[in-house]
């Protein structure tokens, strides 16, 4: 089967959960159970990407905070502050995202649009836009549930 070339930005969530750095990490990680995410993109008040945050920047903060007998903080304190944002999502097909995301080990990418986080491409975006491209394909016919 080939996949002919899907727009990123019909896969865009335009509007997926953020935070401020200045949340506290208990928040955050109340924000990621109780929504079921793996991690949240972190914007400042100019509403300009400054990190994301993960699932495993939780755990680490947390062991972190233990050995050192300082448990919390923060988000700014904890986050991944090097972050690839992409621009220009319209003229990328969803295949070049997953190359990106595969490459930098990412599960989500924050798409900016004149420095002004816009939303994200996400693993889970990628995956709709090639079941929706498959369509007809019935997963049940070659997997086992149980």
């Amino acid at each position: 089967m080939t996949i002919k070339s899907i727009s990123a930005s019909e896969y865009l969530t335009k509007s997926p959960v953020t935070l401020s750095e200045e949340t506290d990490l208990f928040e955050a990680i109340h924000v990621l159970l109780e929504k079921k995410l793996t991690g949240l993109t972190i914007v400042n008040a100019n509403n300009e990407v400054v990190g994301v945050l993960s699932e495993l920047d939780c755990l680490k903060a947390i062991l972190d905070g233990s050995y050192y007998g300082e448990v919390g903080g923060k988000v700014r304190q904890f986050m991944t502050q090097q972050v690839q944002t992409l621009e220009n999502v319209d003229k990328m097909d969803v295949l070049e995202v997953a190359r990106i995301m595969i490459d930098g080990k990412r599960r989500r990418i924050p798409v900016v649009e004149n420095g002004q986080f816009k939303g994200q491409v996400s693993c889970r975006s990628i995956l709709q836009a090639v079941k929706d491209f498959v369509g007809t394909h019935d997963a049940s016919e070659n997997c086992i549930y149980e």
